[in-house]
């Protein structure tokens, strides 16, 4: 039996800067536009499918969501939409997509703690929810999610109205991803950085379980160890700290965004 060293969590000092409501509104927006560009980046993009949204700062029953039609790659601040719950369209030039809307709104209201929430039709995540489980903890990685995910197994078409968003909202719970059967993967946060950090991450435990179960027999990481591991990647944000470098990244190579 393997045994388990009892050292301290690795946890990065985090300074939380103090800004004023439109500094923050502007801070959020930036990583929104930001984490569009990411997905297009690494593929995540498919048509018009796929959305993440930022709670306003002032106004929580409100989000800013990405505009539906352009393409993610091209998506900047000044087009981002903001959208009560009712689904009015308060600030912005375009349309969004009433999918996202359906989901996302329900989710903003069943949990005040999630700020941003990420989803997307990428290839491997849309694969493994297709096989209808819950990830195992086969990696490091993979313990990020180690009970902390949930699957949401009824797939009714396009999500168009707000009660399949309660559902989805329901099925999530106070976890930090669900799974969406025959759909793909939906990560929540309590910033846009973690939100789509942990996408990202999640979307490569996918890939990372399809490969490792199409080349043999996989061994799991034992509940003690997995659940250990899990609790060590904890803090006041799980996963912000990994969407520092993608946002350099992204806004160095393409600082247009920012308009």
């Amino acid at each position: 039996m393997n045994q388990i060293v009892r050292s301290k969590a690795f946890r990065l000092a985090r300074e939380e800067a103090s800004r004023s409501i439109e500094e923050e509104r502007l801070h959020r927006k930036q990583r929104l536009a930001a984490g569009y560009r990411i997905f297009a980046q690494r593929g995540y993009d498919l048509s018009l499918a796929g959305h993440i949204s930022a709670r306003d700062p002032e106004h929580h029953d409100r989000f800013w969501v990405g505009p539906l039609g352009p393409w993610f790659g091209h998506i900047k601040v000044s087009n981002l939409v903001l959208v009560d719950h009712n689904g009015n369209i308060l600030q912005g030039d375009y349309p969004i997509n009433q999918a996202g809307f359906a989901i996302h709104s329900e989710l903003h209201k069943a949990r005040p703690d999630v700020i941003a929430a990420a989803h997307s039709h990428s290839i491997y995540g849309k694969a493994w929810s297709a096989l209808g489980r819950l990830l195992d903890p086969i990696s490091q990685d993979s313990c990020f999610f180690y009970e902390n995910h949930a699957l949401f197994e009824t797939f009714s078409g396009i999500v168009l109205d707000s009660s399949e968003g309660e559902r989805i909202a329901r099925a999530l719970g106070d976890k930090r991803a669900v799974i969406l059967q025959n759909h793909g993967i939906l990560t929540v946060g309590k910033s846009v950085d973690s939100a789509v950090a942990s996408y990202v991450v999640m979307e490569n435990t996918c890939q990372t379980q399809l490969l490792a179960e199409a080349a043999g027999t996989i061994k799991p990481i034992g509940h003690e160890v997995a659940r250990y591991t899990a609790n060590q990647m904890t803090g006041a944000d799980p996963g912000a700290f990994g969407f520092g470098p993608l946002y350099a990244r992204i806004v160095a190579e393409q600082p247009d965004l920012l308009d």
